[in-house]
């Protein structure tokens, strides 16, 4: 059967191109961070239940995180209130400044009676304690089934390789298949970091509270590659998942 080439337009021809690798690629977000004023920083969690993250989804997370966060710092804010004309009281007693000490004692008294408040709240650490490794836990299950999924799909991949020898076209589609896999590890992986961050509150938390909690989320710093890398960061998370079930109950 005779073959014929058939002249068509360029933009046509751009159109009917086969898509690249760089074409199908998944981008990684670059969510922004807030800066704490008692230090560190508060990151957005990759939400697991939506799919592949993007800038706007972890950014409207982070956004949810700051209401809650902002009510928390109100007692702190308070003792910092506190603390000032402390200082002042104190430091003005030795040479008994009566001038000093006259002035600082009503905001003394007033930041005193608005942090008195503050103090009942230490008999509910404990049940506070529970409630967020329970919620954790919950959030390192959903991760758990993302990269178990994952991983299965690389292991998939690379028995497909054999496929693909002789065949160029195959081989790159494996190859970008399998680059869109470690990129998705990658941003799962990465949500890590504000989970150990609430775990690192949790576990100074608990030290208030006579409380010991020793769980670790230590997975190397490196954003898995293959599912050996992948199969790491799988155990640290489910020694983590177990040492919360020893505490809470299942």
């Amino acid at each position: 059967m005779a073959t014929y080439d058939i002249p068509v337009s360029e933009p046509l021809e751009q159109a009917l191109a086969p898509l690249s690798c760089v074409d199908m690629s998944l981008p990684m977000p670059a969510p922004l961070e807030v800066n704490l004023p008692f230090g560190g920083s508060i990151k957005a969690f990759v939400d697991m239940s939506k799919g592949i993250p993007t800038d706007c989804s972890m950014n409207f997370n982070l956004m949810l995180q700051i209401a809650p966060l902002l009510a928390a710092l109100e007692c702190p804010i308070k003792m910092l209130k506190l603390l000032k004309p402390l200082i002042d009281i104190v430091q003005a007693l030795p040479t008994m400044d009566m001038a000093t000490i006259g002035k600082a004692m009503p905001e003394f008294t007033d930041a005193a009676v608005a942090v008195a408040t503050c103090f009942t709240a230490f008999g509910k650490v404990p049940l506070m304690i529970e409630d967020l490794l329970r919620l954790i836990r919950s959030v390192l299950r959903c991760l758990l089934g993302q990269l178990r999924t994952i991983r299965n799909a690389m292991n998939g991949l690379a028995l497909r390789f054999g496929e693909a020898e002789g065949r160029p076209e195959l081989r790159a589609q494996l190859e970008c298949a399998q680059k869109n896999l470690a990129t998705q590890a990658q941003a799962m992986t990465s949500s890590l970091e504000p989970i150990a961050g609430v775990l690192a509150l949790a576990g100074t938390l608990a030290e208030i509270a006579g409380m010991e909690l020793n769980i670790s989320l230590e997975t190397g710093g490196a954003p898995p590659e293959d599912t050996e890398a992948l199969d790491e960061v799988i155990a640290v998370l489910e020694t983590a998942v177990s040492a919360i079930d020893a505490i809470v109950g299942e």
